[in-house]
């Protein structure tokens, strides 16, 4: 009986260990398929190495600059006589200077097919390949040797024709926040840059805040491009994300953030992007044909005749982006479009009265007008929507003026307001906005051997749209909500009421029925999102059953009223049944995508409350409980989330907020992530379960390993019984600690860290094997074999950690019994440490990662964000892995020692999310209280 709690603590633990596991495999492994095609070069890549100043090389030694080139431009090249447009990529976190090569190569593909009227010079740096997305240390020395880089460029064609005065900028992942900080350097010149690409680039905020000179670099930047916003009044911006494929960096964070002069950024995601519509994962995204397609043909149409560079006309690079970026009418970009267009009377003209009309093109020999009058429309329909199955960039739709029934000669143009899609040009009309319009012209021209289809009708908007509330959240995807669309048409509107927050996840479910048709087109599905560019597109055969997936990348702002909509582009002859139902499994999957950085957070409470449960019991009866037990015991949501949610209430109140600022508090995480439309209800409560699942198997883990390792050492070693010496710190241990504060200091806190760590680890493991042989030595004795069977009644529950066992039979004998009791207490407590220790060395990770790979360049990590951390943790765990809980028991510390490591769970909630960095000085505030203990 004895055993229920455990198993049933497991039971539910396992099933929270699950529902982590089910979010994560929604994030890393339940996306689209790759639909980019890749990108290859026709000649073997050549990387030119520009030869930089001494004084530059001296102090950048790692870093470098290069020219991309193929074949006879590489070599025409290399005595850097350029005189094409100079553009620069930067590469990401541990990213390589040849990922400019897709660029660069087609690129110069295009220019090869214009016979060099225009080209581009694509240059590219090398970073050393450095981890800057987890090291923020050496963001600022990239932004000034980007600085220099830009400089030595310009300097390239000085005495040149068409000299630039500006680099146009593309940079992958932190590389395109590093050329956002170039603007925040006091002696560069924001004319340097008139252009500016970013791909796949966590704008908002870091993906991990693991030290404080990332979020420092973050905060210097993003209030630079909100409070001077007139240093880039000239500059145009373009953030292009990768969707649902990349779960490095979700699409949320390459958001720009809104400016004063918003109307010169943009953001889209990939699968918006018209002729990409797929989503890329955070490498292919510098590789994908089809985007990097785009972004040439942006680049050659944003070069102006006059200066042969990138136009100065801010708001002509706008419309090129959006053309190329946002709405594609299929047709060339062109900056002043002639609207009014001379039609041809000699060729046939016909008129359609109809309001639904279909014409099927193969082999038509001349070319033909079909002319739709607009008058007897106009009274029962509100708008007309044609679509046109030939994907070239000629005009085909046309607006008429004059009154003539038979024919029109001259026409506004209107397919500008078309809009291209993956098997059909449309284009979507209000009859109203066009009160002058007498007719509809639709051209189909002379063609031999194409087959395409045009269709066209008047219709009520009304008829067309309809609503559809998507179903709660905590449906669990139990329930649906249905429509069936019975009319036949072209064009549907299914609005999804009540779908703004980035929580919510659906599946569409959309099912076609069809009459019998031989040539039957397919039907596209879009998912508009009118807040932002991150529409997704679907291509189904139809007749056929779909399945769409429906979450958000970022939540509706509060003052918007626009809804979601699913545009039905269908066949004429079909009928569609929509059904809509919660995604219980991609729901956790958003949680994860969100807040899965800020998990480390609520499994170091989770263990904060069970290291102060331990204490707690035993100051109160003698024992001190497993780590298991005492995280099943203590970590209780209740004690931390309230708080939490209280101070944010609070702090929406000004008194509070000027009491809090008093006090010199950092602003409160929760609000931060409020600002980010981020925070629900709910999140902290799921996500601190998920810490305490996490902590209980991680908890589980270590002491199977612990048993594993000790084992392995007791056949290798002989045992040298339990510790004796009760000295805290000795000469060897006081050299040891001041050992590896020197390391700390000249080399890597990270580094000291885990060295002490490992060290740590070892003495338990040595601890934990005299201890078993201790064990098996009062088994062995058949007169305590009774009493040992009584006593094992003691605890009630059995826990994987063999130590429990050990309490068992250390009280079979009265005159071992204080002695191991003593030692078990503390072998416990070392394990809850070696557990916290754990997650701080995993946080200090990526600086030791990057300290080692930049070895070769300095000794010494500079600056290093775990110095000051290293050097308080080797003196603090000198000291801790040699104490016993016997001094603690008896220190007049101990009950505070007990109670602190609550306050500071809470703290670590409030504070840590969007800053990790802060995390582990709240474990070593509980860790220093400890060794007081062990002393006063």
């Amino acid at each position: 009986m004895g055993r229920g709690p455990g198993v049933a603590a497991a039971l539910f633990y396992g099933a929270v260990a699950a529902l982590v596991l089910l979010g994560v495999r929604d994030v890393l492994f339940l996306y689209e398929e790759n639909r980019c095609s890749m990108t290859y070069m026709y000649e073997y890549p050549e990387y030119l190495k520009i030869k930089l100043p001494k004084k530059i090389s001296r102090r950048f030694p790692a870093y470098e600059l290069y020219l991309y080139g193929e074949g006879n431009y590489a070599e025409e090249n290399k005595n850097l006589i350029l005189t094409g447009i100079p553009v620069l990529f930067l590469p990401g976190n541990a990213g390589s200077y040849k990922q400019v090569r897709s660029l660069g190569s087609i690129a110069l593909r295009k220019a090869e097919d214009i016979d060099f009227k225009y080209h581009f010079n694509f240059f590219t740096v090398n970073f050393n390949e450095e981890l800057v997305a987890l090291y923020g240390g050496s963001l600022q020395r990239q932004t000034r040797f980007v600085h220099e880089c830009i400089k030595v460029i310009l300097k390239l064609y000085k005495d040149q024709e068409f000299a630039p005065s500006s680099v146009a900028i593309v940079g992958h992942s932190m590389g395109g926040l590093v050329a956002r900080a170039l603007l925040t350097l006091k002696n560069f010149k924001p004319e340097f840059i008139n252009l500016l690409i970013t791909q796949a680039t966590p704008h908002v905020a870091p993906v991990m805040p693991l030290d404080k000179y990332l979020t420092d670099f973050y905060t210097a930047v993003n209030n630079h491009w909100i409070l001077k916003a007139q240093d880039i009044r000239n500059l145009t911006t373009l953030s292009v994300a990768g969707g649902f494929r990349d779960y490095q960096v979700r699409s949320g964070l390459a958001f720009l953030p809104r400016l004063s002069q918003h109307s010169r950024a943009l953001f889209v995601v990939s699968s918006a992007v018209p002729r990409t519509w797929a989503s890329t994962d955070h490498l292919s995204i510098v590789w994908c044909k089809e985007l990097i397609l785009a972004t040439i043909r942006a680049f050659f149409d944003l070069i102006d005749e006059t200066t042969k560079q990138i136009t100065e006309d801010p708001k002509k690079r706008m419309l090129v982006l959006n053309h190329h970026f946002v709405r594609h009418p299929a047709k060339f970009f062109e900056e002043d479009p002639e609207t009014l267009t001379e039609l041809k009377g000699t060729l046939i003209w016909m008129k359609i009265k109809s309001s639904k009309w279909t014409y099927t093109v193969y082999n038509e020999s001349d070319g033909k007008y079909f002319m739709f009058p607009l008058s007897n429309h106009r009274k029962t329909y509100s708008h007309v929507h044609c679509q046109n199955s030939m994907l070239d960039t000629s005009s085909w739709i046309y607006g008429c003026l004059d009154n003539s029934s038979s024919m029109c000669l001259e026409g506004f143009d209107l397919s500008w307001k078309a809009e291209l899609l993956p098997t059909v040009k449309v284009v979507t009309l209000k009859l109203q906005e066009y009160p002058s319009l007498t007719n509809l012209v639709v051209y189909v021209p002379a063609i031999n051997g194409n087959k395409f289809t045009l269709d066209c009708e008047f219709f009520k908007e009304d008829s067309r749209t309809v609503q559809l509330p998507v179903t709660h959240l905590f449906s669990f995807g139990l329930s649906s909500s249905k429509i069936v669309l019975n009319s036949t048409g072209l064009v549907y509107s299914v609005q999804l009421q009540h779908f703004g927050q980035i929580y919510q996840a659906f599946k569409i479910y959309i099912e076609s029925h069809c009459q019998p048709h031989k040539g039957r087109k397919t039907s596209v599905y879009r998912l508009h999102i009118p807040w932002s560019h991150e529409d997704s597109i679907t291509v189904s055969k139809v007749p056929s059953f779909t399945e769409i997936s429906a979450k958000l990348h970022i939540a509706q702002p509060e003052n918007d009223s626009t809804v979601a909509v699913l545009n039905i582009y269908s066949s004429s002859d079909c009928q569609y049944e929509v059904t809509i139902k919660t995604s219980f499994s991609q729901v956790l999957g958003q949680v994860i995508r969100f807040h899965g950085g800020s998990l480390p957070v609520y499994v170091i409470s989770n263990m904060l409350l069970a290291y102060g449960g331990q204490l707690s019991t035993l100051i109160s009866t003698g024992h001190c409980s497993d780590f298991v037990l005492a995280l099943g015991r203590a970590a209780k949501p209740y004690k931390v989330d309230p708080f939490v949610n209280v101070v944010k209430f609070l702090l929406g109140f000004n008194w509070f907020k000027d009491i809090w600022n008093v006090l010199f508090l950092p602003e409160l995480d929760a609000v931060l992530l409020n600002k980010q439309d981020m925070w629900f209800p709910l999140v902290s409560l799921i996500l601190f379960l998920f810490g305490t699942g996490i902590a209980y198997w991680g908890g589980i883990l270590f002491s199977s390993s612990l048993r594993l390792l000790s084992s392995l050492w007791l056949s290798l070693t002989r045992p040298s019984g339990l510790p004796k010496d009760s000295k805290l710190m000795t000469p060897r241990r006081a050299f040891m600690a001041i050992l590896l504060v020197f390391v700390s200091c000249t080399t890597c806190g990270a580094f000291a860290i885990l060295i002490i760590y490992l060290h740590y680890i070892f003495k338990v493991i040595k601890l934990h094997s005299n201890v078993r042989i201790e064990q098996n030595v009062l088994n062995m004795d058949p007169k305590h074999s009774k009493e040992t069977s009584d006593n094992s009644n003691k605890e009630t529950v059995k826990n994987c950690d063999s130590a429990e066992t050990i309490t068992e039979a250390a009280a079979a004998s009265p005159t071992t019994n204080t002695a191991i009791d003593n030692v078990v207490n503390s072998l416990k407590i070392h394990v809850t440490i070696i557990n916290l220790l754990t997650w701080i060395v995993l946080l200090s990770l990526p600086s030791l990662i990057y300290w080692f790979k930049n070895l070769r360049y300095n000794i010494r990590l500079d600056p290093d964000p775990c110095r000051t951390m290293a050097i308080i943790l080797v003196s603090t765990l000198g000291i801790l892995m040699n104490s016993s809980t016997t001094k603690v028991k008896s220190s007049k510390l101990s009950k505070i020692a007990a109670q602190l490591p609550l306050p500071l769970s809470v703290a670590v909630v409030a504070f840590g999310p969007m800053h990790l960095y802060r995390v582990p000085y709240f474990v070593i505030c509980s860790l220093l209280l400890h060794v007081l203990c062990c002393i006063v």
